[in-house]
């Protein structure tokens, strides 16, 4: 599986899913900088990382989504191909209109960076084929903007579509129905505010991570 990793001034997660894409995935993952208009033709993955993009400036994301890598990105998405989008990555995907929704600041309004624990909510997906359904994970998070928002209509139409594939077991932030991960219409494009790159060795406290990388090998 061929895997790209955007990386944008303010990105520091990158190394992080670099390495758990090259341990997984594929030894070849390499970075694409934010300034490329396009992405390697054999493109299987693209993962948009964690961290602080452009400062977090205007709102988390919304620099980052009009990088002039992001029209490749949804191109990329609209063939079908897979969207990965972590944290920041998440936010980068709804201001970019590849997912709906927004993140807002968390409930209490602090930084949070801490261990979480995730119900997988639906394992029939190309991201979450390898966990068990109802599987509790436990994964780290570390924004200030994860708190999950969507209208009424919206929220109604991922509920009973499916799309809301992992739910806060303890809601760190105040998503609303405990939403921690949500995937496109059609299923190839995931976003997630947890660190799944940072729970796939034990030496990091957790390799809960490691099934998402691996629903991937096995769905491609």
């Amino acid at each position: 599986m061929n895997v790209a990793v955007i990386q944008f001034p303010g990105s520091n997660c990158d190394a992080d899913a670099l390495h758990a894409a090259q341990m997984n995935l594929d030894p070849s993952a390499r970075f694409v900088w934010h300034t490329e208009e396009g992405l390697p033709s054999n493109t299987d993955l693209v993962v948009l990382p964690g961290g602080f993009s452009y400062g977090d400036h205007l709102r988390s994301g919304a620099v980052a989504a009009r990088s002039p890598i992001m029209g490749a990105v949804k191109a990329h998405a609209e063939r079908g191909g897979y969207v990965l989008g972590i944290c920041n990555g998440f936010q980068v995907l709804t201001e970019s209109g590849l997912l709906p929704g927004a993140l807002s600041r968390n409930r209490d309004l602090h930084f949070l960076c801490k261990p979480v624990h995730l119900r997988v909510n639906n394992n029939q997906t190309a991201f979450t084929s390898a966990y068990a359904p109802g599987q509790t994970l436990e994964m780290p998070i570390a924004h200030g903007e994860g708190n999950y928002y969507a209208d009424a209509g919206t929220i109604e139409r991922l509920e009973s579509e499916g799309r809301v594939i992992f739910r806060y077991l303890d809601n760190p932030n105040g998503s609303l129905n405990d939403i921690a991960g949500i995937i496109s219409e059609k299923g190839n494009v995931l976003g997630m505010m947890p660190h799944p790159e940072r729970a796939v060795e034990a030496l990091l406290g957790s390799e809960d991570g490691q099934g998402l990388f691996q629903s991937l090998k096995s769905g491609v």
